[in-house]
């Protein structure tokens, strides 16, 4: 079973950029896709990206496209989630999770093990 611990968190102004990382525990990891996903104040969680077990295929919202970046390291089972030009609505609390499929999922259901989050707070 995989354990999921995200880290990298904290406060930025509008425009920075945050690296937030997502360590993993269990011999199963480079077998499983890796999802983002967030939770704005007040909203639903939402997807963020998804990486596929090989990290040759990844795919991103809309909301995120050619800001955040995911990337993995299978031998430090380690999943990376660059985040560039930040901005006030990307405020939320961030996940990292385990997904069921190969190639990821947009949806939470994809997804069988969540670590318990870091805070990304942007100000303007």
């Amino acid at each position: 079973q995989v354990q999921l611990v995200e880290s990298g968190g904290g406060l930025v102004q509008a425009g920075g950029s945050l690296r937030l990382s997502c360590a993993a525990s269990g011999r199963t990891f480079s077998r499983k896709s890796m999802g983002w996903f967030r939770q704005a104040p007040g909203k639903e969680r939402e997807f963020v990206g998804t990486i596929s077990w090989s990290g040759e295929h990844t795919y991103y919202a809309d909301s995120v496209k050619g800001r955040f970046t995911i990337s993995r390291d299978n031998a430090k089972n380690t999943v990376i989630l660059q985040m560039n030009s930040l901005q006030p609505e990307d405020t939320a609390v961030y996940f990292c999770a385990a997904g069921r499929f190969p190639l990821g999922s947009f949806k939470d259901d994809g997804y069988d093990v969540w670590g318990q989050g870091t805070p990304v707070t942007v100000s303007s």
